[in-house]
């Protein structure tokens, strides 16, 4: 599955690539994104998503692929797996800045998907209406991350902000909702199979408990 999405940040070029190349400051800005620690080039972190009720969080890694500064273009290689499940996510994403003025910069993501697992098979068709929106959050969540870097450099504090503390240390996201970041229409057009499968993934949990039970 592939999804192209625009993104407009109030902020120069620089800063945004700085930021895009910094990933325990990025982290924090994209919806359900945890960074847990830092292996040497290898970034390990959680991604939490759910649809209506039924929860998923990606265990994985992500590594920089290609970083190209003359042409602003960051090429980052993110896999993971279900904690509990058998479910897995790929993700190669290409983004490529593009300076629109002094102070506001366009970033172009490009992002090749894979996902197996529950959530994959109740929010598949909602992933393409969902990441527009994601980004649009992780958009907002970066600019207010480099306005109050710029803010605590001016003042003398720490420039990277709460970025100075260790990556384990920062609380934990909450899961994305696929359904309610769609909004009511495609809740309403998805709702109920979602529902349907919820509730027969929880029976079927249901039975697998008492299988061991009696086992």
């Amino acid at each position: 599955m592939e999804m192209t999405n625009e993104i407009e940040v109030n902020a120069s070029a620089s800063d945004v690539w700085d930021a895009f190349n910094d990933v325990e400051r990025i982290a924090p800005c994209l919806p359900g994104a945890q960074l847990t620690e830092i292996e040497g080039e290898e970034y390990l972190g959680v991604v939490k998503v759910k649809v209506g009720p039924v929860n998923a969080q990606y265990k994985g890694k992500a590594t920089f692929v290609e970083r190209d500064q003359d042409a602003l273009k960051v090429v980052i290689l993110a896999e993971g797996r279900e904690t509990r499940g058998q479910g897995n996510a790929s993700a190669n994403i290409t983004a490529t800045l593009e300076a629109l003025d002094d102070n506001r910069t366009k970033v172009g993501v490009t992002t090749d998907l894979k996902i197996t697992g529950k959530v994959a098979q109740i929010g598949r068709n909602l992933i393409p209406d969902v990441s527009s929106k994601i980004m649009d959050q992780f958009a907002d969540n970066l600019e207010a991350m480099l306005s109050a870097s710029t803010d605590d450099s001016s003042s003398g504090d720490d420039a990277a902000g709460d970025s100075g503390a260790s990556a384990a240390s920062r609380p934990e996201p909450e899961a994305v909702d696929l359904l309610e970041v769609a909004g009511p229409p495609a809740a309403k057009k998805f709702g109920p199979i979602a529902g349907l499968i919820a509730a027969l993934w929880i029976v079927r949990k249901i039975f697998k408990r008492r299988k061991k039970k009696k086992g």
